[in-house]
């Protein structure tokens, strides 16, 4: 297996231009393809992910067109043009997800299947709200977990549909953006329902395609029958997740360190990451576009409910080895059945480098002591567990990092990125 040897570092300083947002790109790249009309997409971020939806959309053919760097040209259809295929998704939920949807009503036969991991990612809720609206759909493995088989069906407009909102927000997301092509309709979230900054994005992006919906609270969603139409060109802005590595940066190692392409005016939820880091005790700036960190370790402990940026609480949990007493990460649960069992695998690894862990259903744990150098970290096949571990080099020790090469899922040049601002 191939391994990063880094660190020890002492210092952050420097700028970053951020990856477009993976969340807002494949969101984008299939509203588009379900749109009337050309849309143009700027900043689209280039990644394992993002090459998934892509070779979906033209297997189901759509017609997207590569202008430039980060730059597409998707011609809209206005619907699903294939009938029938078989899409390899991978681990990407962010396609898996909404295309099971958006496929539910497209009259056709199509196959889902993805890497073992997708395969163990629950989706059994998504699938129950389908078919009771009157999808068609048939687990091929395991009840309840992909791969699917999809098969055509009629569906009736203006139903009402029920959804767990506690297990994954992207359940909601996938059929907020499919009900259009089913001619409308509400859905009625059951439970409480986690990240709902996800939502925002999706309802934001809606929008922005012409799709107005309504809703009442968390709890009741009306999706009108209006067709998407393209809004011309949509720029992608930079992923407020991955800000999150760098920011941390700054705030541990001195800074300033600066992240350009996502700040005040985004429409991303993770950008409230900032305000951990500024409970912390980090100095941090904001403008338009831009957010800026600096500060020195040992940080303020925290105990904090982080439901609302679940990707961007594992950078929180890795700083928490840079407190001045033990740090609680609340309202975790989702992490279990992300690309890993992220509570699980953190608290594996924490350990390994010489934090006490305490873990529980939702919650983690961690007491900062003396670090230990010279440990491998393993990352599970899990981007988020590679990039945000790379910060505990910061603790004057030098780590070994296996399997580098998963921040290809949103963020191939990560490790070279990070290397201009960390010494």
């Amino acid at each position: 297996m191939k391994a990063l040897e880094l660190g020890p570092l002492t210092r952050a300083k420097g700028s970053v231009r951020l990856p477009g947002s993976k969340s807002i790109s494949n969101r984008v790249l299939l509203l588009a393809a379900l749109a009337k009309g050309e849309t143009g997409v700027r900043g689209l971020l280039d990644s394992d992910d993002t090459q998934v939806m892509l070779n979906a959309l033209a297997k189901l053919g759509l017609v997207i067109g590569h202008q430039g760097q980060s730059e597409y040209l998707v011609v809209g259809a206005g619907g699903v043009p294939e009938k029938r295929g078989k899409l390899y998704l991978g681990n990407a939920g962010t396609a898996f997800r909404p295309l099971t949807a958006a496929l539910a009503f497209a009259g056709g036969s199509y196959e889902l299947s993805g890497v073992a991991r997708m395969h163990e990612r629950p989706i059994g809720d998504l699938v129950d709200a389908l078919r009771a609206m009157g999808a068609r759909i048939d687990f091929l493995g395991a009840k309840g977990y992909p791969p699917l088989a999809i098969h055509p069906a009629r569906i009736a407009p203006g139903q009402t549909v029920q959804v767990r909102g506690d297990v994954s927000s992207q359940y909601l997301s996938a059929l907020l953006m499919a009900l259009p092509l089913a001619g409308g309709g509400s859905i009625a979230v059951e439970g409480e329902l986690i990240s709902k900054p996800y939502v925002e994005i999706t309802l934001n992006l809606m929008r922005r395609f012409g799709v107005e919906v309504r809703r009442t609270g968390w709890s009741r969603f009306e999706v009108p029958g209006t067709a998407y139409a393209s809004p011309g060109t949509v720029d992608v802005e930079g992923d407020a997740s991955a800000a999150s590595y760098f920011l941390a940066a700054g705030a541990i190692g001195g800074g300033p360190v600066r992240v350009e392409g996502v700040g005040r005016a985004s429409i991303q939820g993770d950008v409230r990451f900032c305000e951990v880091l500024e409970k912390m005790g980090a100095r941090m700036a904001m403008g338009e576009d831009w957010i800026e960190a600096s500060g020195r370790a040992p940080l303020r402990a925290f105990d904090l409910d982080l439901n609302h940026i679940p990707d961007a609480a594992m950078t929180a949990a890795v700083l928490a080895l840079f407190a001045d007493g033990p740090c609680i990460l609340r309202n975790i649960a989702s992490w279990r059945v992300k690309e890993t069992d992220r509570i699980a695998a953190m608290a594996a690894e924490l350990g390994k480098l010489g934090a006490g862990v305490e873990v529980g259903p939702d919650f983690l744990k961690v007491t900062p002591r003396k670090l230990k150098s010279g440990i491998a970290v393993d990352t599970y096949d899990d981007h988020r567990m590679a990039m945000s571990l790379a910060l505990a080099a910061f603790g004057g020790i030098a780590l070994r990092i296996n399997d580098p090469d998963c921040v290809a899922k949103t963020f191939p040049e990560f490790f070279k990125v990070f290397g201009r601002i960390a010494r």
